[in-house]
């Protein structure tokens, strides 16, 4: 019989209940909003050779938490998945120049959530994005494997 942690999927510990995981993202997604938005505010705050890259890798990061507030009980790599596609979607839409839809990208919200140019690095930094996002959900909720027993200080 197996343990009740190998019935668990990777980086859902038993005791963390949705509402909990949902939290946390949502407050990830804020923070990292604040940064991304931080990054292009003071973007002197940043080497220049990094460009407005951090900014869209932030924004990547925000959407996998996002997705993670949205489907708190789903495996790390499905909620990576449904990003970095969700990343691509928004990119590849910049090619679709709609008179409506240009004139939305010209708004403020409009320029945040779509941006205006199609850009293949965009893409690059979409997926260093949604990478970190894994990386730093794995350091919060590590696999049943990476735990202690309980008991154990």
């Amino acid at each position: 019989m197996k343990p009740p942690e190998a019935n668990v999927p990777h980086g859902t510990p038993p005791s963390a209940s949705p509402g909990r995981r949902r939290i946390a993202a949502c407050a990830a997604a804020a923070v990292t909003l604040v940064l991304g938005l931080a990054s292009r505010h003071w973007p002197d705050a940043l080497p220049g050779a990094l460009g407005k890259y951090p900014g869209d890798a932030l924004w990547a990061s925000m959407v996998f938490f996002g997705w993670c507030a949205l489907r708190p009980r789903a495996r790390t790599r499905e909620v990576a998945l449904l990003a970095l596609a969700t990343c691509i979607a928004v990119e590849c839409a910049k090619l679709w120049q709609a008179p409506w839809l240009v004139a939305f990208r010209h708004t403020t919200l409009g320029h945040l959530l779509l941006g205006h140019v199609f850009s293949w690095q965009n893409l690059v930094a979409y997926g260093v994005g949604v990478l970190a996002g894994v990386a730093l959900a794995s350091l919060a909720d590590p696999p049943a494997a990476a735990r202690p027993p309980p008991g154990c200080p």
